[in-house]
């Protein structure tokens, strides 16, 4: 019998006023679970905070691609994911504005060993996380707590170094740790000490902001039950940015749009509004109307938010922007890594957060994370994912182009090469650096 992500997680005794950490983890979404992982696994004294109570929602589009795999397979999660509701990722299905169409496979009896990914609801994928983080991290002497925000991250004006987090909610109480992980989302406490208040640098560019709508919808004609293809549908009165219908377990669709958001302002009337723009494309709009006609919107699914991209920022000294300081690290969307074109985010949280602990040495820092370590991880950070983000910000860009998206579509149709190639890209790392090759895509985009 699989996992009931309905019941309440028990965290645990709080901690006591005072009590110090050797890390300190705000945020228990995946790349916050992932970070408090890994430190318990390494032997470390953990502090994981959430504030939300668990279960919760969080709205996303859902999917879990080859990246995250590795990383929740590390962590124990996999196992547990597939013991519950899923849908299992063969493919990625691609339109244009044109109406054409290709399906990307990932041939079924490579699936094993070349992971394309999951779907499934982050009410259940982040349950599973954070409920093995909590063992793990009391397993090694360390505390979890939920419903608790942070009302203030403390740092140390002499060195210029963050020291630790004032909580409140489930306890309010004052701990110390030689390192803190920025976990919470773009909203993220630690991340906004970072680089607004201490650095007087720009945490949020509309440029590279996204806001982003989604539904859940049962009955959806022709998607699979357990298996098949996520589609992304780059249509006319959606771009510059895209439409997704993502199957997440027998029967339930998880329908959403997302646009930069600079350019969403730059639109008027229907446009203006995403969730007014759903309504259109799956209510009107002559290509997709006939498959939701039978369809149920589930009551309460509609809930809009924002995905902070980790598209290179022209003309600044860091990459994406500053994500590190003396004493702490952030990860995940706190970082700002958000693929820019695909919008997943849990793959490079994961990764992010696997990075920072592994830069951490308990005994060796046990005064604080010092700022050289704190600039090896952005620039690790950046060496392992940059050549992604920025290829991505690349795609980002042309297909706001409908001619060229037209393009690209029509001769991923026609030609076999370029499909094995994207098929790999989806499912290996090493295939992904092909695709980060601007030779390579002109070649096969304009050729």
């Amino acid at each position: 019998m699989g996992l009931d992500w309905s019941v309440p997680i028990d965290t645990g005794p709080l901690p006591d006023d005072g009590e110090r950490f050797d890390v300190i983890v705000v945020g228990g979404g995946p790349g916050g679970a992932a970070a408090a992982s890994y430190a318990a696994l390494a032997g470390n004294k953990v502090l994981l905070i959430e504030k939300a109570i668990w279960p919760r929602d969080k709205i996303c589009g859902d999917a879990v691609g080859g990246k995250s795999l590795r990383h929740v397979k590390e962590l124990g999660v996999k196992e547990m994911i597939e013991a519950t509701p899923h849908f299992r990722v063969t493919g990625m299905m691609f339109s244009s504005p044109n109406g054409k169409q290709v399906t990307i496979p990932l041939p079924k009896d490579d699936v094993a060993k070349r992971e394309a990914g999951y779907a499934l609801p982050r009410l259940q994928f982040d349950y599973m996380m954070f409920l093995r983080a909590t063992e793990l991290v009391r397993d090694a002497g360390g505390k979890v707590v939920q419903g608790t925000s942070v009302s203030n991250v403390h740092h140390d004006e002499t060195n210029l170094k963050i020291t630790g987090v004032t909580i409140e909610g489930g306890s309010n109480s004052t701990h110390m740790a030689p390192l803190t992980i920025g976990a919470g989302g773009y909203l993220c406490p630690v991340a906004k000490k970072i680089v607004e208040e201490l650095n007087l640098e720009k945490l949020r560019d509309e440029m590279h902001y996204c806001g982003a709508y989604r539904e859940y919808w049962t009955g959806v004609k022709d998607v699979g039950d357990s298996e098949g293809s996520i589609e992304l549908h780059f249509v006319d009165d959606v771009i510059p940015g895209y439409w997704w219908i993502f199957p997440v377990n027998e029967n339930v669709v998880n329908v959403g749009i997302g646009m930069v958001n600079a350019e969403r302002r730059k639109q008027t009337g229907i446009k203006k509004s995403l969730k007014k723009l759903q309504h259109y494309l799956i209510h009107e709009h002559p290509r997709f109307k006939e498959r939701f006609v039978d369809a149920t919107f589930v009551e309460g699914s509609g809930k809009g938010w924002e995905l902070p991209f980790g598209s290179p920022r022209k003309g600044a000294a860091l990459q994406p922007r500053r994500t590190a300081m003396a004493g702490a690290i952030c990860v995940g969307d706190a970082a700002s890594l958000v693929d820019p074109f695909s919008g997943e985010g849990v793959g490079n949280a994961l990764l992010s957060a696997k990075l920072a602990i592994s830069l951490f040495d308990r005994e060796v820092h046990s005064e604080g994370l010092p700022v050289e370590v704190a600039d090896e991880y952005m620039v690790r950070l950046w060496e392992e994912l940059g050549p992604e983000l920025s290829n991505s910000f690349k795609i980002q860009r042309i297909v706001r182009r409908k001619r060229l998206m037209n393009l690209f579509v029509r001769k991923a149709a026609k030609r076999p090469a370029l499909q094995a190639a994207l098929t790999d890209a989806l499912a290996s790392k090493e295939a992904q650096k092909k695709l980060h090759n601007p030779l390579w895509l002109a070649r096969n985009i304009l050729l």
